[in-house]
């Protein structure tokens, strides 16, 4: 005869001690809940930068030596050429060694023509009084050589205070070019490297050495080699002016070596 069944919420299994419940035979570890926690996603990774770029983009010339290249921030991509991107709308310009852009022929030529009618008219003004004297003393010597033919002279010709007066007129005539020459190229020009027809040009005369003042000695040797000079010694105004054209890298005229200086673009 089986005996009495166990309770339905009772399982077949061991008993604990002192208590008479049954305890299975093989129950899982209770295990604590895992805290919620997203899984690890992996950050996306942004594309590496393009190189900094500051030579010429695909399709320039890279430029010859002593040339520069303008500053990135107005003229270059800072962080180098977008895929893509078209070209920035410049032209690879020579520059001076302290990064400025040179002064181009075009506007060195100005520049003279204009310093160059300024001087003219002041000469011309100061040149008055000496057309006064000449044009009296020759004057003086027509009526004395028209005197002596209607004496029925024979040897009639200008007298030696002529060639004289002539002479003096010349010497006062040159003697107002260099000194007018001076006071503007020099005096009234070395402190802020521009005449009047390179400010209107945007240009200014600086050292060609980063850091170097300007001096007035600077200045006594470009007048010395640019007017005093060009002056005195046929052609040589052309080849100093033109010395810029073929002189690498500076685009220096003569009188620009003598001095040590360049000249820039200041706008």
């Amino acid at each position: 005869m089986t005996g009495p069944l166990p309770p339905a919420h009772e399982t077949p299994g061991t008993s604990e001690p002192g208590t008479g419940s049954a305890v299975p035979d093989s129950v899982p570890p209770v295990r604590p809940p895992a805290p919620d926690s997203p899984a690890p996603v992996s950050a996306p990774q942004a594309p590496p930068l393009p190189p900094v770029q500051y030579g010429p983009p695909p399709g320039y010339a890279v430029p010859q030596a002593g040339y520069g290249v303008p500053p990135a921030a107005r003229y270059a991509y800072p962080q180098g050429m977008p895929p893509g991107a078209a070209p920035p709308p410049y032209r690879w310009v020579p520059l001076a060694p302290d990064g400025r852009p040179l002064a181009g022929f075009g506007d060195r030529l100005l520049a003279f023509l204009i310093d160059t009618a300024i001087l003219t008219a002041v000469s011309m003004v100061l040149f008055v009084p000496l057309v006064i004297v000449w044009i009296s003393t020759m004057m003086t010597e027509v009526t004395r050589m028209q005197t002596s033919i209607d004496r029925g002279e024979t040897s009639v010709g200008p007298d030696f205070t002529f060639f004289l007066g002539y002479l003096a007129v010349w010497l006062g005539m040159m003697a107002i070019i260099m000194i007018v020459g001076y006071v503007y190229l020099v005096e009234m020009s070395w402190k802020s490297g521009q005449t009047v027809g390179k400010r209107a040009m945007k240009l200014a005369v600086v050292p060609i050495a980063p850091g170097t003042p300007r001096t007035r000695g600077m200045f006594v040797k470009r007048w010395l080699v640019e007017r005093v000079a060009g002056a005195f010694i046929p052609f040589f105004s052309y080849v100093d002016g033109l010395w810029q054209l073929w002189d690498k890298p500076f685009q220096q005229c003569l009188h620009d070596k003598a001095a040590q200086t360049v000249v820039v673009k200041i706008g």
